[in-house]
């Protein structure tokens, strides 16, 4: 069974745990890269909240990052996410 996601005061982002293999990879995010990518302005939706409504989208990325040889934690910055429809991002390479 997953640990439930909760959300650290702290560090201000939600930690969060993804099935991998046999266990479990340790993940986060910070609550101002959720209220950039799935926030509306004005919409006073707790973090944990924007996380459970993505959290598909989130595993996968934490999926991907590990595939590409990320250690626990996992630490999801909007680089990492799925481009949305119309988003538009810079080409550095």
């Amino acid at each position: 069974m997953t640990p439930a996601a909760y959300y650290h005061h702290d560090s201000e982002a939600v930690r969060f745990w993804v099935p991998i293999a046999d266990g479990f990879v340790g993940a986060s995010i910070r609550r101002a890269v959720l209220q950039y990518r799935y926030r509306p302005p004005g919409n006073e939706e707790e973090p944990i909240e924007t996380y459970a409504r993505h959290e598909a989208e989130l595993g996968a990325a934490v999926q991907r990052r590990v595939a590409q040889g990320s250690l626990e934690p996992v630490m999801l910055r909007d680089f990492d996410l799925e481009p949305r429809s119309g988003d538009v991002r810079p080409d550095f390479a």
